[in-house]
């Protein structure tokens, strides 16, 4: 039998796990709309500093992901981030401990893409590529000029509804599903100290906040901050010159620093960020029509859940090979 054709949209850790574990049993095409990989494993540089701007780390409790990522560990591609770790009512901690006595939290190293700029390497990527439909050829379906056996987008649960054709099984399913959004504040400091490395906030518009170059091998005096994903979600049409004063106010309050001392100020808007725990399947798989729909939305706002979602899909798929 030929070997079957199989379109990935998405090039973050879902597709990119897709293409690694369907290789040798089909040809996988990636089509990625950025101008790199890691979807929100993102890391942005500029000449003096470095942030990671979505995904802030990473833990690992199902056996299936911490074996997959063994042998990254073994390279340093992925290394463990022992911050010291804070929880704040507003500017008050409320506990503190360090995260090197405890559970493991992991990063690409030395950016947060770099697990994913790892899994590329011989994949047959296609960067700043839009799919704008799927058509259908027979029992195939044409994506940007090809034809494809299978289909499988791997990108945010809405951008999926839009692109996957109307006979697609699940349709029903995915309109109950919906991510949240988020804002990142990237601000970058001649000189920053703070008594903490990571800080998750409560009652405030920022959740989030960490020294950046407090993970290995990062530039000095660089911090993030997460607005929370309910503030975003009621702003997220805000004019981002606004939304970036109203987050520095908040940071200034959270943590006492001057934002006027700082030197670089960035603002990133993610319209698909976040999603609490779900409770249907792993994946969307429409056998017949040989779609499917994965990624952490399926399961919880997690790295992990990246994996083992479309790990879950790539299994099913396998059985019909």
């Amino acid at each position: 039998m030929p070997t079957p054709n199989i379109a990935i949209i998405g090039a973050g850790l879902a597709g990119l796990t897709l293409a690694h574990k369907l290789q040798g049993k089909a040809h996988c095409t990636l089509f990625e709309k950025a101008r790199g990989v890691s979807g929100r494993m993102a890391t942005r540089s500029t000449e003096c500093f470095q942030f990671d701007f979505g995904a802030q780390f990473f833990t690992v409790k199902d056996p299936l992901f911490e074996s997959f990522l063994a042998p990254f560990i073994a390279q340093n591609i992925v290394q463990a981030w022992p911050a010291r770790f804070v929880e704040l009512d507003g500017n008050q901690i409320m506990r503190q401990n360090d995260w090197q006595h405890s559970f493991a939290y992991y990063l690409g190293n030395p950016r947060m893409t770099s697990l994913c700029k790892a899994l590329v390497a011989n994949l047959d990527v296609y960067l700043q590529t839009r799919i704008k439909s799927i058509e259908p050829v027979g029992k195939q379906w044409l994506v940007n000029g090809e034809i494809y056996d299978w289909v499988i987008t791997t990108c945010p649960v809405a951008q999926a509804r839009e692109l996957l054709p109307a006979c697609f099984a699940h349709h029903q399913a995915l309109d109950t599903i919906n991510m949240q959004s988020c804002y990142t504040l990237m601000i970058g400091f001649k000189t920053l100290s703070l008594n903490w490395d990571a800080a998750l906030v409560h009652n405030a518009d920022i959740s989030w906040m960490s020294v950046n170059s407090s993970k290995p091998n990062r530039p000095a005096n660089c911090m993030v901050a997460h607005a929370t994903n309910e503030w975003a979600d009621h702003h997220i049409e805000m004019d981002l010159e606004d939304v970036k004063c109203h987050l520095l106010t908040e940071l200034e309050h959270l943590t006492g620093l001057d934002a006027n001392a700082a030197c670089h100020i960035d603002l990133h808007r993610w319209r698909y960020a976040n999603i609490s725990k779900q409770h249907g399947p792993k994946s969307y798989l429409d056998i017949d029509n040989q779609l499917a729909a994965c990624g952490d939305w399926c399961i919880q706002g997690r790295v992990e859940s990246a994996f083992l979602s479309a790990n879950y899909t790539a299994k099913q798929i396998l059985s019909k090979l």
